[in-house]
């Protein structure tokens, strides 16, 4: 018994041993993709919803203005914490950083704040409410009042509303946004529309050249194989410009066809919506075609072979036998260029005209040039979501783990 008890306690440490070591392996990458996957992903839900800039610059206003109902103006007491605040956030240097994150509720939020602090203010909080009308009439706007409310912090919804075109009101109502300001749900549907035709494209192109590498022998299959990964080889910038060059009105594309006889006079095929899914397609043609071509090459032609014997048509056999086992591989490839595709911003930047783009054009626009970060990372998260869902959706319907799994 005590040989057994200790041959037992041998082998849990020599497995624990090897748990250690295999874990030790792995930390390695486990680390790298926190670091780069992990928390730039959770940096970005955060700046989302994340909103202190007028809490730190205003913080007895936004003490104030706790409790109210938002349906008339507030109570003298706020306007006498907000004429205290105004002058001494001036002084901290927080007030621009106020300014902007309120301008970006309400247009005019940034003047009315600097004109406000270099106003004359009373010392008495009893004339605070006078002295800030008589500076700015706007300040007898209950929606100014709200706004500020709003930013309140340290969290909001406001990033992620304006995401979806929806505006919350000074009495805490939700409501659609102006049509002129309402522009990122057409957006987000125009980028999920090319995306989707994008992936369709892709897979009508790429299915039978898969299936031709798939059934050639290896002497000929694989420097057709080189043709398709040579595109991997030369820089996505140049690849895009390329199609600039061929698809411009005096480019050989337009030439050719009228050469051919098939137009009088050249086509628009740049800068509009034939060039962004011409380019795209380009592109991500790769991407559809190995994860096919990895399904394909494993494909037994015996099954073909049998179902021949057996008097099933060539037609009726490839779309009963072969196709099915083709499904994981249709499906890897639509979700990887489906996703790719998504987040696609040099290739229509490029080729595409204003309205061609899509929606990773705005957040890299919010991003570098207004720096307006939390409205960026709403689009990314909403845009995130939305692709998690779809993809769930997608494996739930069509069921590819249990296809690959028979």
């Amino acid at each position: 018994m005590t040989d057994t008890t200790a041959l037992k306690v041998r082998l849990r440490r020599a497995e624990r041993s090897r748990q250690l070591a295999a874990a030790g392996l792995v930390l390695p990458l486990v680390i790298f993709l926190l670091l780069t996957f992990a928390l730039p992903i959770g940096g970005m839900l955060w700046r989302a919803v994340a909103d202190e800039e007028v809490a730190v610059a205003l913080p007895r206003t936004v003490a104030a203005l706790r409790g109210w109902d938002g349906r008339a103006l507030p109570e003298a007491t706020v306007f006498a914490a907000l004429a205290a605040d105004l002058p001494q956030a001036k002084d901290d240097g927080t007030l621009p950083a106020a300014a902007r994150r309120l301008n970006y509720d309400m247009t005019g939020f940034r003047t009315l704040l600097f004109k406000s602090a270099r106003g004359a203010l009373p010392l008495d909080p009893a004339g605070a409410r006078e002295a800030l009308l008589a500076i700015d009439p706007d300040w007898g706007d209950v929606e100014r009042w709200g706004a500020i409310q709003r930013a309140g912090g340290p969290l909001t919804a406001f990033y992620l509303l304006t995401a979806v075109d929806l505006h919350q009101t000074a009495d805490g109502s939700i409501t659609h946004r102006p049509a002129q300001e309402s522009i990122y749900v057409d957006v987000f549907g125009r980028t999920f529309q090319i995306s989707i035709l994008v992936t369709v494209a892709c897979l009508l192109l790429g299915f039978p050249v898969a299936y031709l590498l798939a059934v050639l022998p290896q002497r000929l299959g694989n420097p057709l194989m080189i043709l398709v990964l040579l595109p991997f080889w030369t820089s996505l910038l140049v690849r895009t410009t390329a199609w600039v060059v061929l698809l411009q009105n005096k480019g050989i594309v337009n030439d050719s066809l009228i050469a051919l006889g098939i137009q009088q006079e050249p086509t628009q095929l740049i800068y509009n919506r034939i060039g962004v899914y011409v380019a795209m397609t380009h592109v991500l043609l790769p991407f559809m075609i190995l994860p096919l071509y990895s399904v394909m090459r494993g494909i037994s032609p015996s099954y073909l072979r049998a179902a021949r014997s057996l008097g099933a048509p060539p037609t009726t056999a490839f779309v009963r036998v072969y196709l099915p086992q083709c499904l994981p591989g249709i499906g890897a490839g639509c979700l990887l260029v489906f996703v790719l595709a998504l987040g696609y911003y040099i290739t229509p930047a490029l080729v595409g005209g204003a309205g061609d783009q899509m929606i990773a054009y705005f957040i890299a626009f919010y991003t570098t040039s207004t720096i307006n970060w939390g409205l960026a990372s709403a689009l990314g998260a909403v845009l995130l979501v939305a692709t998690l869902v779809l993809c769930a959706t997608y494996n739930k319907l069509v069921g590819f783990d249990r296809v690959a799994l028979r």
